[in-house]
């Protein structure tokens, strides 16, 4: 355990953000999960819950849970996915 007053602190505050940030994380790992399930369901299902995965892969960059390279790869193969049941 630290003895520095600072030190005690930040060893909190990192908690409370990797707690938050495991939240967005696995939000974003679920509505990724829910639009794959999805793809066998229709084009139109598919469509909605291509947009709240995406909403979600924003928001954990958005708020520095991933980075950014890493949120373009996630919805590039999202979208590829998608682009390939339209065919």
């Amino acid at each position: 355990m630290a003895n520095i007053k600072s030190q005690k602190k930040r060893i909190i505050t990192s908690r409370k953000a990797a707690v938050l940030n495991n939240d967005v994380k696995s939000a974003m790992k679920t509505a990724i999960k829910k639009f794959e399930k999805s793809l066998n369901e229709g084009v139109e299902e598919a469509s909605k819950k291509l947009a709240v995965a995406t909403k979600a892969i924003d928001k954990a960059f958005a708020k520095g849970v991933i980075k950014k390279n890493t949120a373009a790869n996630y919805k590039s193969r999202l979208t590829k996915k998608f682009n390939e049941l339209n065919k």
